[in-house]
């Protein structure tokens, strides 16, 4: 039985370039861009947004990674929720994919491929997006990820500019899929694995659903970067601090317990050196450094929206099946850094 995850180094998004090193990048990069763009690779937000009337834009985006789990379904299926989030996250409805292949030539005649195509497959048929196409290449190390066309009326569109001082912090999926896809590896923690796999395969359609009937200042979903980097997007992005209560977290089952046996991923120091406009409690047990810097694979939706409406939308997710968001904290005005981390 194939293995993917020991063809990789590290897997998920974790396999990502740091933050810091791709800012250094970007810098260099001028942007391509004109009037219509209304979201491109100069800020922070999930996917690009280009207008093609008063009524209607496109979002785009493309997303791929290593294996983060060994069956080729279940990476299939990881991939798309992944690269279909982005879509969500701004507020948007998928309308086509296009696969993104990179794999060894002997898993391809093993039929491993044809698994993992037809994985991504079914999780884009639950969306009610088309698969129109893509492109492979032959490469070492198997990667596989979508590139994602959608919609979003231009006046609709969420970005993680704009959350509010008070807005209340909504977090859809609970984090530690970086500490269990090293417990995975390990044959640990059954519980926490099977756990962190079923979320990472669960579209965040249906909490994106239930949001859009509710005002969202701003709206970013949890992926390599850790909650703490796309919450001080946020925070920056929209001048104010957040506040992160770190014992309201939702958790798989065992990732403390994985956290404190030391099965961390290695991006969790990039990110830990990395982001450095964020305060972590003193009173907080240094296990949460890991959990909070954790990088996340298609995790959930974090939502800004204001007091007045948060009772009501989290229960509306609870009723959707979406029953692990949670408030995890709230927006103050800027106190000096973007995310602070409280007990």
């Amino acid at each position: 039985m194939v293995r993917l995850t020991e063809y990789v180094t590290s897997g998920g998004c974790a396999c990502k370039i740091g933050p810091h090193i791709l800012q250094r990048v970007l810098d260099s990069v001028k942007p391509v861009t004109n009037d219509n763009v209304l979201a491109d690779m100069t800020g922070a937000d999930d996917a690009g947004i280009y207008k093609l009337n008063d009524t209607t834009a496109l979002v785009q985006t493309l997303d791929f990674f290593t294996p983060i789990v060994d069956d080729p379904t279940l990476f299939g299926k990881i991939a798309a929720c992944n690269a279909l989030s982005d879509v969500y996250a701004m507020g948007g409805t998928p309308l086509t994919a296009m696969n993104i292949v990179g794999f060894p030539v002997p898993l391809v005649e093993q039929g491993v491929l044809t698994d993992v195509l037809n994985g991504a497959a079914d999780i884009v048929r639950q969306s009610g997006a088309a698969i129109v196409g893509g492109h492979s290449i032959e490469n070492k190390e198997p990667i596989f990820g979508m590139s994602i066309t959608g919609s979003v009326h231009p006046d609709k569109v969420w970005k993680n500019k704009g959350a509010r001082e008070g807005d209340v912090l909504i977090l859809t999926k609970p984090i530690g899929t970086g500490v269990m896809s090293n417990a995975l590896k390990g044959d640990l923690f059954p519980t926490g694995v099977a756990q962190a796999v079923a979320s990472m395969s669960t579209l965040n359609k249906y909490a994106a659903e239930v949001a859009q009937n509710y005002t969202i200042h701003a709206c970013t979903d949890i992926t390599g970067f850790s909650l703490v980097g796309h919450s001080v997007e946020m925070a920056a992005a929209s001048g104010i601090t957040i506040d992160l209560h770190a014992h309201s977290l939702p958790l798989f089952d065992d990732v403390l317990e994985g956290a404190r046996m030391g099965l961390v991923p290695a991006a969790t120091y990039g990110n830990r050196k990395a982001i450095t406009d964020v305060a972590i409690g003193s009173d907080l047990d240094l296990v949460w450094q890991d959990i909070v810097f954790d990088p996340q694979t298609s995790g959930g939706l974090l939502l800004a929206v204001p007091p007045s409406e948060s009772d009501q939308l989290l229960a509306d997710l609870h009723s959707a099946g979406v029953t692990s968001a949670t408030m995890i904290g709230m927006c103050e005005s800027f106190s000096g850094v973007s995310v602070q981390v409280i007990a």
